[in-house]
């Protein structure tokens, strides 16, 4: 069995984790979700309890690091909540959304903010991912994950929580990373040295390490 179950961040693929699993060595378990690399289907519940029971019909999470990015770092705090039996650890990257920059105004100012400190190499598989993924479906993916709040799950969680951002990341900046870290009974908070808001991407030298110790 895999040592990782992942979800990808809004509107992205497992492919966006391929860089950090190579210089791990290790694989996992891709759960993609609608709005998370699948399309929204209409009537479909987006809400992150609800997209984090189809995580947990789709695969066993016990004793297992389980990953989130960005906007689905949401969801797998309420998978490890859920959980029959709990993960051997819980990894936000990135993880959304700050009380104070959640509106829509502000979202989009922290997202100019960081895409300057984004690699245009990328741009080909956002791009791909994206548009498989659906913009519309997208937004209203994120127009509910901005409502949720995160604290309550992951004042619950009883495994490790590690919270990593990218050191030029504005939609998780690091006063909210420390929030959340504080906010697990077992968590901490970790600037990388380097990158912006898409790190497992650009910057799989730096956050593969660090993930790694959990594995």
């Amino acid at each position: 069995m895999d040592p990782f179950v992942l979800v990808p961040g809004l509107g992205l693929s497992g492919a966006s984790w391929g860089p950090t699993l190579r210089v791990l060595g290790a694989g996992a378990e891709v759960v993609t979700l609608p709005g998370f690399g699948r399309r929204v289907r209409r009537g479909a519940a987006l809400d992150p309890p609800a997209q984090a029971g189809r995580v947990l019909e789709a695969a066993d999470v016990a004793g297992r690091v389980v990953l989130g990015h960005s906007a689905s770092c949401q969801v797998v705090a309420e998978v490890a909540v859920r959980a029959p039996r709990p993960p051997a650890a819980l990894v936000l990257v990135g993880p959304t959304t700050d009380p104070s920059g959640c509106t829509w105004p502000r979202l989009l100012e922290r997202w100019l903010r960081t895409a300057t400190h984004e690699w245009p190499a990328q741009a080909p598989l956002l791009v791909r991912d994206y548009l498989r993924t659906g913009p519309v479906g997208m937004a209203r993916t994120l127009d509910v994950i901005r409502r949720h709040r995160i604290e309550p799950a992951l004042a619950a969680i009883r495994c490790p929580v590690l919270v990593v951002r990218g050191r030029h990341d504005r939609i998780a900046p690091a006063g909210w990373a420390e929030h959340l870290a504080r906010t697990a009974p077992a968590g901490r908070a970790f600037t990388l040295p380097a990158g912006g808001h898409m790190v497992p991407l650009t910057h799989p030298e730096l956050l593969a390490p660090v993930v790694g110790r959990l594995g």
